[in-house]
């Protein structure tokens, strides 16, 4: 008997081949770690907006060809590149602070292309909304969680996960 077939004895049916380390540390009635609804939105809006800076260089592109379009393209896609990956740092304060200057040229595009001033606008609309809800709502979560919690613990009730 192999070592892997050893080790697959003790596995139970229902578990995956290949796991995760998360998958692996479970336990039943382990609390979920609690996800801030700040970094879903404006990951999302970062993400939206990689897309929409990638269509932005295809359209520069076509509009420019004899005059650096493929450039404007390569350059765009950069961005959206750059745009993309730093979806991944809304986590810490800095990663906010780069989204803004994400925001500031993106309405700085309208230079290249008028029509960049009103998606840039928007997208920063999107933005400032995406941080200040998303903190809102994290404030409110922890508040609620907190007060579950004292209740929980007043009236003798143990947690459970639904």
């Amino acid at each position: 008997m192999s070592p892997e077939q050893a080790d697959n004895t003790n596995r139970e049916s229902w578990r995956p081949e290949r796991e995760t380390k998360a998958q692996r540390e479970w336990q039943p009635g382990q609390p979920k770690k609690e996800r801030s609804v700040m970094v879903l939105f404006t990951s999302t809006v970062l993400l939206g907006e990689a897309f929409v800076i990638a269509f932005f260089g295809l359209m520069l592109y076509g509009l420019n060809q004899d005059e650096g379009g493929l450039w404007m393209l390569i350059g765009a896609l950069v961005f959206a590149l750059i745009t993309g990956a730093a979806a991944r740092f809304v986590t810490k304060p800095a990663g906010l602070v780069f989204g803004w200057i994400i925001q500031a040229v993106l309405i700085a595009s309208g230079f290249l292309e008028p029509f960049g001033f009103l998606v840039g606008i928007a997208f920063a609309a999107a933005w400032w909304y995406a941080v200040v809800k998303g903190k809102q709502i994290d404030r409110e979560k922890q508040q609620r969680a907190a007060e579950e919690k004292a209740w929980r613990r007043e009236h003798g009730v143990e947690a459970t996960d639904d």
